[in-house]
């Protein structure tokens, strides 16, 4: 089966993304970083966010370059060349999410203080610099997974697109790896700054939250956006591309060849208008003055999501429309359940993260202990709509197309990611930005209007979260029956595999798999309990011996680098562990 034309579709798609990021990018930079003091202090997060990864990334490097060489030795297969070439797919996977990882975190920490400076005249132009940093993130993360996967398909096309498939499961391996290690020591780092600085900072000594007298304000600032842009933008990347290949994989080994081609074109298909989508929800993300920075990013998420879900239906009952054997109207359906089923578990991730919710759990604090209870009782709660919102499209997606319409929804509620990751990544951005307004002793007004951008940036993390742990399940479980078919190639005939709940091997291999992610959950809590302790170390060790600096006499100042420091080797180090397990 040759390679459909839908996939030079994708191509200019991600050609066109990675140019809109640019611009992006370019809008950011030409804004006014403020005074020398807020300079300063976005030099220090920008080095400290930099020297982070560039220490995570020479560390995965190794790893990287030792799995590419194993698998260029050992691996074995049918395709020709099957080893080497699923090394290159292997290696770029893992390039192009670190470049993402690089790339967005890069813009994100020079927004910062143009944010902050922006915010000294109004909230709009606040938002205006806050939103399109994150918009960075949010493009390159869906255009280079759209390039590298399409890219390696034209490279390997000679093959055909099932062996071509075959090989190009190494680059959603390679993505995966770096997410795990991107998103556990990005998240033990950004976790350990903020408990050791607020520890010792707002509890300990009696200050403001990004008071410059705390040492550890400028690693907490730093976790925001290793942790919050680089992790979580490492997490989606894998999600996406995990997402698309196993479409692929499922059309090619389930369906007809006949209507494969056209399963496989509908994919690539679906990509470029999802491009085109986050393109336009960005340009309707737009709030008057003292106007709610929420209600403007939910608009440009819904428009975003209107737009990709009513050019998919017409591509398929256009473009698809007259092929035999294909029902692509019902393929375009699953694909906007999928879309649908996201912004459900995202809007259910907002209503418990804002509004009367929090209000309620603010006023159990009035009795102090038990707003732990109501907030753990809260949380299990808005586990629940989530998982049924899962459910219902699992379902849906394989009565309109069978395991490629699971896939379809997977695909259609990660359709949309350009918009999605960049609300999300705004986020860090525009909490650093109220971080740089008190740190340089800003007037009032310029902390209120960062702390609302703030306060929307985290509800709406909320939403992108919700997006990621939804698309994950829906991804584990295409991947999960992409398995069973490739395996279904090599056994010899007269065998199949048997995953039935009856087998006790099944049930036993369930349940111990079931059990890890609490250890994996408990090793990284410690890990970050265990880094956080150095943190409020240093930062009682500087109060006690720099003179002056816990009362903000001229003269005292903090040394941010060594808490970044240990933060950041803290953080590598303990992310080994979980990432073994």
């Amino acid at each position: 089966m040759a390679l459909p034309d839908q996939a030079l579709w994708a191509l200019v798609a991600g050609v066109v993304g990675l140019l809109f990021a640019g611009v992006m990018a370019k809008k950011v930079l030409a804004k006014d970083r403020g005074n020398d003091r807020m300079k300063e202090i976005q030099g220090h997060i920008a080095d400290g966010a930099l020297a982070f990864l560039k220490r995570e990334y020479r560390t995965l490097s190794i790893f990287v370059l030792g799995v590419a060489v194993v698998l260029a030795v050992f691996l074995q297969g049918e395709v020709e060349g099957l080893g080497v070439k699923s090394a290159i797919a292997f290696v770029s996977g893992a390039v192009l999410s670190s470049l993402c990882g690089f790339g967005g975190m890069k813009i994100a920490t020079a927004a910062n203080a143009r944010t902050t400076q922006a915010a000294t005249r109004s909230f709009n132009e606040a938002l205006n610099v806050a939103f399109p940093g994150g918009v960075v993130m949010g493009m390159l993360v869906m255009s280079l997974g759209i390039l590298g996967l399409t890219g390696l398909f034209f490279a390997f096309q000679s093959s055909g697109v099932r062996d071509a498939a075959t090989i190009i499961a190494g680059f959603s391996m390679g993505a995966s790896s770096i997410a795990l290690f991107a998103r556990v020591g990005g998240g033990i780092y950004t976790k350990a700054a903020d408990v050791g600085a607020d520890l010792v900072g707002k509890v300990e000594a009696g200050i403001p939250e990004d008071d410059p007298r705390n040492p550890g304000v400028i690693a907490d600032n730093v976790g925001d956006n290793v942790g919050d842009v680089a992790g979580m933008g490492a997490d989606l990347f894998e999600s996406f591309v995990g997402a698309i290949l196993s479409a692929i994989v499922i059309a090619v080994s389930t369906l007809d060849e006949t209507v494969a081609g056209s399963a496989v074109g509908f994919v690539f298909a679906t990509l470029a208008v999802g491009v085109l989508a986050s393109i336009l929800g960005v340009f309707a993300v737009r709030v008057k003055e003292g106007g709610d920075p929420q209600a403007a990013l939910r608009q440009g998420t819904i428009l975003s999501a209107v737009v990709f879900a009513a050019l998919v239906i017409v591509l398929a009952m256009t473009v698809f429309g007259d092929v035999d054997g294909a029902n692509t109207t019902k393929w375009a359906i699953a694909v906007v359940a999928g879309l649908l089923a996201g912004l459900g578990i995202g809007f259910t991730a907002e209503h418990f993260t804002s509004g009367k919710t929090v209000e309620r759990l603010a006023e159990e604090s009035d009795t102090q202990p038990t707003n732990i209870i109501a907030g753990l009782a809260i949380g299990f709660r808005s586990a629940v709509l989530p998982l049924v919102i899962i459910a219902a499209a699992v379902v849906t997606g394989y009565l309109l197309g069978g395991m490629f319409g699971i896939t379809l929804a997977a695909v259609g509620m990660l359709g949309t990611l350009g918009i999605t990751v960049g609300v999300d990544a705004y986020g860090p951005i525009a909490d650093n930005a109220g971080g740089i307004a008190e740190m340089a002793h800003l007037p009032p007004e310029v902390r209120e209007r960062t702390d609302s951008l703030d306060a929307a940036g985290n509800t709406m993390a909320a939403i992108a979260k919700g997006f990621a742990i939804g698309s994950a399940a829906l991804t584990a479980l295409a991947l999960f029956v992409a398995y069973q078919e490739a395996v279904k190639v090599i056994l010899p005939e007269g065998a199949e595999l048997s995953l039935r709940v009856s087998d006790p091997i099944v049930l036993a291999g369930l349940l111990l798999g079931g059990v890890i992610p609490f250890l994996f959950s408990a090793d990284t809590m410690n890990a970050v309990g265990r880094a956080a302790q150095k943190v409020i170390l240093e930062v009682q060790r500087q109060f006690r011996e720099v003179p002056g600096l816990k009362e903000g006499k001229e003269g005292a100042v903090a040394d941010y680098a060594r808490c970044v420091d240990i933060t950041t080797a803290g953080a590598l180090k303990e992310m080994v562990k979980p990432g073994l397990l």
